[in-house]
């Protein structure tokens, strides 16, 4: 959830949606998203939007009081849009949500529960970083509802997590899924490539050391360089070398041939599960255009077409909801031009592809090339119902769009 917040219209006070876009709860799953804003320190290529505890007053934004903040937004929802529950999924994101209490994020989770209702079998995960866990508090949370739990790996070779300014000790990535493990949970853990400083054999050690962990579900990204962040200053000035594409590229492919390898498969660019019950079902309710309310500051919503954004700073957030008022800084009603882009961008990332049937005619006569091109698999079956990314189709997903889409 990058910082900057988007232009858009004003959001009315009361946060009251347009009917077209309630009548959408019934068709799909809902979710929620609660964004934990703390960190112990700002990592120089981070660009959401975190706060270190000296950044903050006490007017509302605090560690011990933000789970009161995050509830009374979840009622503000409710009242809302209804009965838009059982939930289906919940993510606790960051910053770092285990700088929270365990109950705290119990809490926040019971507020869930409270206003809209848990649907058998939700999935309900939280990010963590290694340092910030104990066992007792991860089998408080799995105990208290919590299903899965995403670690915070990055690296395990130290000098490029020094680069990342991450602080945590490698060792301790092991104890937090090993614990995560012995408390029930799921476990996730998540790697970045393309670090300035970081050789092929770095990134195959962090490959090889997240398999050992033998979580469930792998996520692999490729840095990118934020404008405003640390990072991109010093990137700027010479200090660290930008990352290079083609180092990215190589990267990525050993990230497939090594995961898959380990019994990991692809079921988005950057995203490898053991199998289909450890793919997070959160994050495919975002790629398949789904519906989910954002809590927290500068959180994103959706629902039916229209998108919204909270205020960033934690206390003009905690300020708006304790007067009654929509925490909501501006929001969009997206044409439906924009919902067709965005269904050809998110939806052909998935393994299963994009639906041909649901490609317009510029988009369909587009395939053939793309599968001459290697950049879409073409054997018959696939070819005949879906557009599906070969790897190197993976590599250049963005090109692939264009085409889809008519763009050159």
């Amino acid at each position: 959830m990058p910082s900057t917040l988007p232009e858009g219209d004003p959001a009315p006070a009361d946060g009251t949606l347009p009917a077209q876009a309630l009548a959408t709860l019934a068709e799909r799953p809902f979710g929620v998203y609660l964004h934990v804003p703390f960190c112990s320190v700002r990592c120089g290529y981070c660009d959401f939007n975190t706060y270190t505890l000296t950044e903050l007053g006490a007017d509302g934004a605090s560690v011990d009081t933000f789970a009161d903040a995050a509830v009374r937004e979840l009622r503000f929802a409710g009242g809302v849009v209804g009965d838009a529950g059982p939930v289906e999924t919940v993510f606790v994101g960051g910053g770092t949500p285990t700088m929270l209490a365990a109950d705290d994020l119990v809490r926040m989770l019971d507020g869930v529960r409270e206003v809209f209702g848990l649907a058998p079998g939700a999935e309900v995960t939280t990010e963590a970083n290694p340092d910030s866990v104990t066992p007792e508090g991860l089998q408080r949370l799995a105990d208290g509802g919590f299903t899965r739990v995403s670690v915070g790996m990055q690296s395990a070779v130290p000098h490029v997590l020094r680069v990342l300014e991450r602080t945590h000790r490698p060792e301790n990535v092991s104890r937090a899924v090993e614990a995560a493990r012995a408390a029930g949970l799921q476990t996730s853990v998540d790697l970045i490539y393309g670090t300035p400083g970081e050789s092929l054999e770095d990134w195959r050690l962090s490959l090889e050391s997240a398999i050992a962990l033998e979580p469930d579900h792998v996520s692999a990204y490729a840095l990118v360089v934020e404008e405003g962040t640390k990072l991109a200053a010093q990137v700027r000035r010479g200090q660290v070398p930008a990352p290079e594409d083609d180092d990215e590229a190589a990267k990525y492919e050993l990230a497939d041939e090594v995961l898959a390898g380990a019994g990991y498969g692809w079921y988005e660019v950057s995203n490898w599960a053991r199998s289909s019950d450890a793919r997070c079902r959160h994050n495919e309710g975002y790629w398949a255009d789904g519906n989910w309310w954002g809590v927290g500051p500068g959180a994103h919503s959706h629902v039916g077409g229209v998108r919204w954004w909270n205020v960033k700073h934690p206390n003009a957030y905690a300020g708006r909801l304790a007067a009654g008022v929509s925490p909501a800084a501006g929001r969009e009603a997206l044409t439906a031009e924009q919902r067709y882009d965005e269904r050809v961008l998110l939806g052909v990332r998935l393994v299963e592809g994009l639906p041909l049937a649901e490609l317009r005619d510029e988009g369909r006569q587009a395939v053939a090339g793309l599968i001459a091109d290697g950049l879409l698999e073409g054997t018959a079956a696939v070819r005949a119902s879906a557009a599906v990314l070969t790897r190197q189709g993976r590599l250049l997903a963005d090109t692939v769009v264009r085409r889809l889409l008519g763009l050159r």
